[in-house]
């Protein structure tokens, strides 16, 4: 008779499971024997066995190169956008009483700027668009200078004109609207600041 591997009750020889608690008799796989893993020799200059280990200091990081531009450079600076309008600057019944005047500063050349510069002296939205107007009266006469140079001179003269001529025609429109905008190329050059 053979005992039960579980509940060691006695069953009979060559039954594979336990009548009393069903526990399974066939043998498990012998284990197999513990690979002995070599250990490496303790180098001459190693701690005695009793010492406390201590994990060895990482190495330090790399400086950078002292001509490692991205590390000295600074970063840019954002982009100023200019603001150029001007609408809220100006109260509403000086637009309203003005606005005539202003579009006469654009349609009719240096002799509107001059009426305009006249007629409202004390309207600060009337002097603005006399500004704008003037900026763009200047540009036409310059322009005018390219028309020395024979062909090229003259084509360059005929396309400023008709930008210049476009600007004035915009800024017409928006001062019917009751705005106070720069034109757009003119407020980008630095001469009229």
């Amino acid at each position: 008779m053979a005992l039960c591997v579980k509940c060691h009750a006695e069953i009979s020889d060559g039954a594979q499971f336990c009548p009393f608690c069903g526990a399974s008799q066939v043998a498990a796989a012998p284990a197999p024997a513990p690979v002995p893993v070599a250990t490496p020799a303790p180098a001459q200059d190693a701690a005695p066995a009793n010492a406390a280990y201590t994990a060895p200091n990482p190495a330090p990081a790399p400086n950078p190169a002292p001509n490692n531009a991205a590390y000295y450079s600074t970063p840019a600076p954002a982009p100023v956008v200019k603001n150029t309008d001007h609408t809220a600057e100006f109260d509403a019944k000086d637009i309203s009483d003005n606005k005539i005047v202003a579009m006469a500063a654009y349609l009719l050349g240096v002799i509107g700027v001059v009426i305009a510069l006249l007629a409202s002296r004390d309207s600060k939205y009337a002097g603005f668009h006399v500004r704008q107007a003037l900026k763009l009266q200047i540009c036409t006469i310059l322009v005018g200078f390219f028309s020395i140079v024979p062909f090229i001179g003259w084509l360059a003269t005929v396309v400023c004109e008709v930008i210049i001529l476009v600007l004035e025609i915009i800024a017409f429109f928006q001062v019917a609207g009751g705005k106070a905008k720069e034109p757009a190329i003119i407020s980008s050059i630095p001469l009229f600041k």
